[in-house]
């Protein structure tokens, strides 16, 4: 049974890999980090992100040879960061007015999610780069996954007095990484039925979500009026077709761990662990499992690959253990993970 779910998890995985068709745009045609400044109204925007998303004139340029310089719109987005009392410095939108040509790296981006340090003490920068660190455990996994671009930003306000720099990464928007796949963005409501989703990619994204200690998150149900789903999109080879979640948003996991991030009712900490997988999907979870199993030491070099603090990649590895060893063998998995699956 075990060899026959091994066969079964890598033909999926085999069937996910041979969809992709399109290149990904240069921005995240590589995991080299890159330094770029945005020069603004950095302070404003920064203290009004509470109470207002107004887009407000920017350039953005990276030096070199040739240099680049971008006109665009930044905008302050998000929810829980956007609060005052938990976020300093809000996430940000930039729209490109005009979308860059060739040879830029920007080149065929119109808009894109930058996800910020949050907080001036350097323990941010390390936060941000373990939510970092998960896009890219997850990039490991499948491609039908968010690429992320580690960056040093350079804040200018828009009268050239410098404001800060810290560590930052681009999102790739998730009609890019259909394309990748060969496959387009998913129309939806609030909500989709369970059995829209494809098995095996709902409960991969479940085993992951529980690896990091996520339970922010839905692969099911958005928030009114927002489009499924809370924390994940969905993409699918056509109308019909089986649809895939791509999670984001992985900032109040257990893995990250940040000051701000809240347990939900019943569980002690963001650092415990809680399975969200559905019930009708434990046999896909158990085949995907070996997926895991067999990509343990990758996963876990990532965290040697970004640049965290020698202390806080230790205790990150120590709780990815924790994971592995939850899913060692089919029975201590269904024992650890089942008791929780949503029916």
């Amino acid at each position: 049974m075990i060899i026959a779910r091994l066969a079964f998890a890598a033909a999926l995985s085999a069937a996910t890999a041979a969809l992709a068709q399109a290149p990904p745009k240069p921005l995240f045609a590589s995991d080299q980090p890159f330094r770029f400044t945005i020069t603004g109204p950095i302070t404003r925007i920064a203290q009004t992100a509470q109470g207002s998303r107004q887009p407000r004139a920017a350039m953005l340029s990276i030096p070199g040879s040739p240099a680049e310089t971008h006109a665009i719109e930044l905008s302050p987005r998000g929810i829980t960061r956007l609060k005052r009392e938990t976020c300093q410095f809000p996430p940000l939108r930039v729209r490109f007015q005009g979308s860059p040509a060739p040879p830029s790296l920007f080149a065929g981006q119109r808009q894109l999610k930058l996800v910020t340090h949050c907080r001036a003490p350097a323990s941010f920068q390390q936060y941000l780069l373990l939510e970092y660190s998960a896009y890219r455990l997850y990039n490991l996994l499948t491609p039908a996954s968010f690429r992320a671009r580690l960056a040093t930003v350079d804040y200018v306000n828009d009268d050239n007095r410098p404001v800060t720099s810290r560590l930052g990464f681009f999102l790739e928007e998730i009609e890019d990484a259909a394309a990748r796949n060969g496959i387009r963005r998913a129309a939806t409501g609030d909500r989709v039925a369970t059995s829209q989703l494809s098995p095996t990619d709902a409960a991969r994204i479940a085993l992951f979500e529980y690896m990091i200690g996520n339970q922010d998150w839905s692969s099911r149900a958005g928030p009114p009026g927002e489009g499924c789903c809370h924390n994940s999109r969905l993409i699918a080879p056509g109308p019909g077709g089986s649809l895939i979640p791509v999670p984001y948003d992985f900032d109040f996991s257990g893995l990250v761990d940040p000051p701000y991030a809240v347990a939900p009712d019943g569980v002690r900490s963001v650092r415990e662990r809680r399975y969200q997988g559905f019930c009708m999907h434990n046999a896909n979870a158990l085949a995907v499992a070996a997926e895991f199993r067999a990509r343990r030491g990758p996963m876990l070099a990532v965290l040697g690959q970004v640049p965290l603090d020698e202390g806080v990649r230790r205790r990150a590895a120590a709780y990815l253990d924790g994971f592995f060893a939850d899913i060692a063998d089919d029975r201590r998995m269904a024992a650890k993970l089942f008791r929780t699956c949503l029916r």
